[in-house]
This record gives C-alpha cells, structure tokens and sequence, in this order.
C-alpha cells in the first residue's frame, strides 16, 4: 500500500510500515506538519499524545479542519492529573504518560481494529522519555514501529533535538525510514 505525503522535501509516497521522525526545536510549530500528515490519504488515524490531553488534541484537529471522524486519540495525561474524562469510541485513556506498555499495547489495538490507510503521530517522544525515561522511550519507539509495518500503516513522531543529547537524538533517528527536519525560522529539510 501507497500513502501520499504532504510534507515539503519528502516523497510524493512512501510504502506502508514508513516511519517518520520530525525533529524540532522546542518551540517549534509542529502542529500544521501533523495536521497535514493526518488529513492526507487516509481512512483512520490515531494521536497518541504524552504532551497534550485529548480536549487540546480535538481542537488542534478542529482548528487544522481535519475530519474528526477519522480519529482515534490517545490521552496519556488526564488520568494521572486527575482531569475529568469522557470516554467514548474514539477517545481512550492509558493511567500516566509513563505506562509504555498500556500506550504500546493501545497502538496495536488501534491497527488491529481498523482497515485501510492508518496513520499514527505520536507527539511526543520527548516528553515519554521525560516521564518513562529515555531507555524505555526508545524500546516503546521501536515496539510501536515493529507493530506499524505489521500492519500496513505509516507514522510520524515528534522529536524536539534541543532537549536530547546528540548521541539520544542519533539513536532515535537511526530507527526511522525518514527524518524531516523542522528549523526555528520554520524552514524544512528532510532525508530519505
């Protein structure tokens, strides 16, 4: 299976099992590169957010206009901060944004349950290896792509290289198909 890519500097497609790392500064406005990987030939898609709960990651998809009805989110934070949460469908919960095997095991659920074109972002790695620490971030990393060629579907994940040392962020980066680059100036580089 083909998926079209809308990223600046990458290829117009990428086969099915591609994984994307987009590196960022910590200020970096990554939102509209995800929105765009999202709502690009796609039948459903999964956030999976350690950085936001899934009230702000509907009103990024809504702000973006990304069609909702394709969505699955999973919120990392709101257990663990104690915030009130409504469950539905499309709307599931892990206890803390540390629990690397419940958000492993709710990205394989997520491609088992479904067909098509299936996306998955993960934003951020970051900030799972800020609550899981950076070992485990990289093993859940690596156990999220193994799952993502198995069945079919492509992912990008969210990076920021100011908050790593050089030696982590290669590590990382040595697990992915592609690596798009997103500077301060807003300026895009990629490699493939």
């Amino acid at each position: 299976m083909e998926y079209s890519l809308e990223i600046e500097d990458t290829p117009d497609t990428v086969p099915g099992g591609t994984s994307v790392l987009l590196l960022h500064p910590s200020t970096g406005e990554t939102d509209r590169m995800d929105t765009e990987f999202l709502k690009t030939d796609t039948d459903r898609f999964l956030v999976v957010s350690t950085r936001t709960t899934a009230r702000e990651v509907k009103q990024k998809l809504e702000y973006y206009d990304v069609d909702e009805s394709r969505a699955d989110i999973l919120d990392t934070l709101s257990i663990e901060r104690g915030y009130s949460r409504r469950s539905s469908d499309n709307v599931h919960y892990v206890a803390a944004p540390d629990d690397v095997d419940a958000i492993v095991e709710q990205v394989a659920c997520f491609l088992e349950n479904t067909d098509g074109k299936r996306r998955v972002s993960f934003d951020s790695i970051t900030e799972l290896a800020y609550y899981a620490g950076e070992g485990p971030a990289l093993e859940a990393v690596e156990r999220i792509l193994e799952t993502l060629e198995e069945h079919d579907a492509i992912g990008i994940f969210h990076l920021s290289e100011e908050v790593h040392d050089d030696a982590v962020v290669d590590q990382f980066r040595a697990l992915f198909d592609g690596v798009v680059d997103l500077k301060e100036d807003g300026s895009v580089s990629a490699e493939f």
